[in-house]
């Protein structure tokens, strides 16, 4: 399992596809804030309201020069009828290996009903322009979620 990541560290490179399979790497955004989620599934209704909120503010996270983009096991084509059905506004990414779900810690062990199985915990992080972790969100609750990520970039901004 990886390590934890914490404010201050460098935030893991990675490079994964798009909606439409087009390759988007952390480095393409250099000089921008990152706001990188990771969600668990398109169209489950946590993920979807997650998805609607950041969708909201996007506008406001880009006049902060910052870039909202989620990730999920799903497929690209998963992503992009996810968009459509929505009308999203915010990058999707797809990390079928989950390869950077790992690297970011986001990938565990959970229990539920008495069993235990791998899965995607709800995780949010903030990078700076210069691609370090500012801030970690663990075991996100959707309720609310991207106006607190909104409000601490104002705050460290």
């Amino acid at each position: 399992m990886s390590k934890k990541l914490s404010p201050g560290a460098a935030a893991p490179h990675f490079i994964l596809p798009d909606s439409e399979g087009e390759a988007v790497s952390l480095s393409d955004f250099h000089g921008r804030w990152v706001v990188l989620y990771f969600y668990p599934r398109d169209n489950t209704s946590g993920c979807t309201t997650e998805a609607l909120d950041f969708t909201s503010l996007a506008p406001e996270f880009n006049r902060l020069k910052a870039t909202v983009i989620g990730v999920s096991p799903d497929s690209c084509e998963s992503h992009g009828k996810f968009i459509l059905k929505h009308d999203l506004g915010i990058t999707l990414l797809s990390d079928q290996g989950r390869d950077v779900l790992k690297q970011y810690g986001a990938w565990q062990l959970k229990k539920m009903y008495g069993k235990e199985t791998y899965g995607v915990v709800r995780s949010t992080f903030l990078i700076d322009g210069k691609g370090i972790i500012r801030h970690v969100w663990e075991k996100v609750r959707v309720a609310g979620h991207a106006e607190q990520v909104l409000s601490t970039l104002r705050e460290i901004k």
